[in-house]
This record gives C-alpha cells, sequence and structure tokens, in this order.
C-alpha cells in the first residue's frame, strides 16, 4: 500500500499497526515453512540421488543379461519369446502432505512372472533377463516417486522464499514507512494545536487584563 495514500489519522494508525503485527506473524510462518521445506528437500535430493543411481546399476545387469540371452538363442528367438512375456504392471497412486504440498507416493508391482514360452527352447538367461527388469520396474516407483516429490518442493520452496522476500523487501518496510509517516503528522498536527491553543489562551489572557485595567 502507498504510505501517502492512507489518511494520518489515529484509527488509520491502529489498522497499520494491526496489518504489521499480521505481515509480522506471516513472515515468521513462512519463515518456518521455508525452513521445513528446505530440510525436507535436501533429504529427498539425496534419497532421489540414490534411487536414480539403483535404477542405473539395475539397468545395467538386466541389459547386460538381455545381451547374454540374445547371444545364445538369437535375436529371433529373443523376439519370439519376447512376445508371451507378461508385462503387465499395477501403480497405485498415493498421497501425503508436507506443510500444505501434496507429494506422490507410488507403488510399482509388476505381475506375477509366468512361463508362457518354450522352456526347452529358451536359455536360462532369458529368465533372467526377465526377472532383471521385472526388478527395474520396482525400482522405478520410488525413483518417479522421489523425482517428482523433488520437483514439487522445489517449486513449493522458491515460492515460499518469494513471498518472504517480498514481506521483507515490500510490505514490511512499507507498513514502517506508513505508520512513521502517520506518527509523524500526527505529532505535527499535536503542535499545531498546542501552538493554536497557546495563542488562543495569550490572546484570552490579553482581553481579560485590558478589562480589568479599565
Amino acid at each position: 500500500m502507498a504510505r501517502y495514500h492512507v489518511a494520518p489519522t489515529k484509527t488509520n494508525l491502529l489498522k497499520v499497526r494491526r496489518d504489521q503485527s499480521f505481515a509480522h506473524e506471516g513472515h515468521r510462518l513462512l519463515e518456518q515453512k521455508r525452513d521445513i521445506l528446505v530440510a525436507e528437500l535436501l533429504a529427498v535430493a539425496a534419497k532421489a540421488s540414490a534411487a536414480e543411481k539403483d535404477v542405473d546399476d539395475a539397468l545395467q545387469v538386466a541389459y547386460a543379461t538381455l545381451d547374454a540371452a540374445m547371444m545364445r538363442m538369437g535375436r529371433v528367438r529373443i523376439n519370439g519369446a519376447a512376445q508371451a512375456v507378461n508385462v503387465f504392471t499395477e501403480i497405485e497412486l498415493h498421497q501425503r502432505h508436507v506443510i500444505g504440498v501434496h507429494l506422490p507416493v507410488i507403488a510399482v508391482t509388476p505381475a506375477v512372472p509366468m512361463a508362457t514360452y518354450s522352456l526347452t527352447e529358451t536359455s536360462i538367461w532369458l529368465d533372467e533377463a526377465v526377472a532383471a527388469f521385472r526388478h527395474v520396474m520396482k525400482l522405478l516407483g520410488p525413483m518417479t516417486e522421489l523425482k517428482t516429490t523433488l520437483l514439487r518442493l522445489a517449486a513449493e520452496v522458491k515460492k515460499t522464499v518469494r513471498r518472504v522476500n517480498a514481506l521483507e523487501q515490500i510490505y514490511l518496510p512499507d507498513y514502517a514507512d506508513t505508520i512513521k509517516y502517520i506518527n509523524d503528522a500526527l505529532e505535527e498536527q499535536s503542535r499545531e494545536a498546542f501552538f493554536v491553543l497557546k495563542m488562543i489562551k495569550t490572546r484570552l489572557e490579553q482581553r481579560r487584563l485590558q478589562k480589568s485595567s479599565r
């Protein structure tokens, strides 16, 4: 608010002081929210990095196992067997809340393996590859949850920091300036009123002396 658009009255002074008090309380709460979110963000960042590494390691194992199966069976037989692999996966989505921020909870459950391809025409390496890629699918759930959580927390931290900065750099200084402006104006009005009253008292005293001297 523009301070010079506020009439310098005691009523407005009380209102601005009340608004300033609310702004200080909001600033304190936002600082607490920012600190909690930053702590949560740092914790999630470490977990997300570890989860991403787990997925990368699991993918390397899975592709290495698939390459071994392909060397023993050939690409054509691998492609034929792949058509019979059960790839259905159950995904459950829930939410948890941290300081008003909706964060995802993701559970990934790959379908139970079923030997729908011919065991006599395939290699054990194919079974290993199927198991390895199912393991990757299980790991993708936690990693996706942590990555999404990281993005949402980062966005909320950015928004909260902007609000804290706006209060610190704009609103709180403006309230302080407005209160000073109103106080200065009221003091000036008080001095003017005192001067006027003193003048009136002096003139009345002079008139009384003039009447008494007649």
